[in-house]
């Protein structure tokens, strides 16, 4: 049975916040830890990608958790209300940093590296903003997650 609602764009630009922020901190460290080393791409994008979606899950495993719900419903009910949203500024923001040139090569020290990043962040909240809407109109998403805050 689907729940469909209207969803307003601040709630949708909420939610996308929410998920960019955890986003963010899993990228930029992952971004820095893999550039730092000196990796190639590949390894350093894997590692990216999975601190952002590990602090983006913990993000709102915090809040879930601090309303009391089990680890168990917890952990499904992140997993399904971020996954999408995830997914989708992941692919983005590190297409982005893929269509940079040099960016990816770029020192820690250099604007361009800094620059195409948070660039890269600024897209991808753009392109999932709207993408969170549908989701949470539709009663997924972060709307699941609202239903336990008080």
């Amino acid at each position: 049975m689907e729940h469909r609602t209207g969803a307003s764009w601040a709630t949708a630009a909420s939610a996308t916040l929410h998920c960019l922020t955890g986003c963010a901190i899993g990228e930029i460290l992952g971004m820095v830890i893999g550039t730092a080393l000196g990796w190639h791409n590949v390894p350093t994008l894997i590692l990216a990608i999975t601190l952002a979606f590990f602090f983006g899950y913990a993000l709102t495993l915090r809040g879930l958790r601090r309303a009391r719900l089990p680890w168990r419903r917890a952990i499904r009910v992140a997993l399904a209300a971020d996954t999408l949203s995830i997914l989708v500024m992941e692919i983005v923001d590190n297409g982005v940093m893929l269509a940079v040139p040099g960016a990816m090569d770029a020192a820690l020290t250099s604007a361009l590296f800094w620059s195409a990043l948070i660039g890269s962040l600024a897209v991808a909240f753009v392109v999932t903003l709207p993408v969170n809407k549908w989701i949470i109109g539709r009663g997924r998403g972060h709307a699941v997650v609202h239903n336990y805050h008080h």
